[in-house]
């Protein structure tokens, strides 16, 4: 796994940040990507990742919770018919969903009920398929 830069990863020791070095916890993605900045501003726009644009054409991330760091990639293949599909866990489903187009992705499955939940899955710009996800309220 490459080295993630944002002091607020590492403690005083150069070790790895508690939030990050948790046993069994998908903590570092690597996401295929075609443009990598304009992967970057869909994921800051549409789930409100920190981006870390010090490297203008590596562009790093931290998504909200501090628990996954990452970067986007130009050299693997992109994702459109995904073996693993990720679902990340947004806080209104609606929004998110209609930020997605708006930054350059699409929507590949509208919101719909599962359960107690509303879910739905989109692209983002470079094709890579992700799911959404949010608990209905009562």
């Amino acid at each position: 796994m490459p080295e993630y830069d944002r002091e607020q990863t590492r403690s005083k020791e150069n070790q790895v940040a508690p939030s990050l070095a948790r046993h069994g916890g998908l903590s570092y993605l690597e996401i295929p990507a075609v443009d990598a900045k304009q992967s970057a501003t869909f994921y800051e726009q549409v789930l409100g990742w920190k981006i870390q644009r010090s490297e203008p054409d590596n562009p790093r991330f931290e998504d909200a919770t501090g628990h996954l760091i990452g970067r986007w990639i130009t050299c693997r293949a992109i994702s459109r018919e995904p073996g693993l599909l990720p679902y990340i866990y947004v806080d209104r489903i609606d929004e998110a969903v209609g930020r997605v187009v708006k930054n350059g992705g699409e929507v590949v499955k509208a919101i719909y009920a599962e359960g107690n939940l509303w879910v739905a899955t989109v692209r983002d710009p470079a094709g890579n398929m992700i799911g959404l996800w949010q608990v209905r309220p009562r």
